[in-house]
């Protein structure tokens, strides 16, 4: 009697053990298809880009997004809507010196996950942000779908330059910039491919 009854001990165990794996750990983004969208206005106009995710992974307990940790490589920052060479490079490397994200000090910017609220599909992600060593919170939302063992989550961060000390071009640092400054907010519409 004994026997059967840590037999049975021995299965149940076992099988919760399977099903914690399952409903609780971590899922890595997928690098390779994630993609993040910049978009920067001014009074003049706008410029718009891409930047990549250098890694991210969303911790999971009972089958529900809890937290995680996502860090994007500020050195790939891209321009996509100047055609001309010289001028795209331009502006490029302005956006990576020390004028806004001074790329070589900070290389990469986090955000740190530190609570998800989910109804159905859709959910609120809080947290906190750093960029150029600065931290700051942080909150978005963002929608879901599955596929397969990927689910692909969706939204746009709307983030304020000024927090972050990067201040070029921004009313909030300097007057009388007239239709040559930078509007403080920008945002990122990002697309993370999640693998469980």
């Amino acid at each position: 009697m004994k026997s059967v009854n840590l037999k049975s001990l021995g299965v149940f165990v076992l099988a919760l053990s399977l099903t914690t794996s399952v409903f609780a750990g971590s899922q890595k983004v997928d690098t390779s298809k994630s993609s993040v969208k910049w978009l920067g206005k001014k009074v003049t106009g706008e410029h718009f880009g891409a930047i990549s995710v250098k890694e991210g992974s969303l911790e999971v307990s009972n089958g529900k997004v809890t937290g995680g940790k996502v860090v994007i490589d500020m050195q790939s920052l891209t321009v996509e809507d100047i055609k001309d060479a010289g001028t795209n490079a331009k502006l490029a490397g302005h956006l990576k010196n020390d004028d806004f994200f001074g790329v070589e000090t900070f290389p990469t910017a986090e955000l740190a996950i530190t609570n998800v609220a989910s109804q159905g599909n859709s959910h609120t992600f809080s947290g906190n942000l750093t960029i150029k060593g600065v931290t700051n919170p942080a909150s978005f939302t963002a929608t879901s779908a599955k596929d397969g063992k990927t689910t692909v989550y969706k939204g746009t961060l709307t983030i304020d330059r000024s927090k972050f000390n990067v201040r070029y071009g921004s009313n909030s640092f300097f007057d009388n910039l007239g239709d040559k400054a930078i509007y403080d907010e920008f945002t990122l519409d990002f697309s993370l491919v999640v693998v469980e």
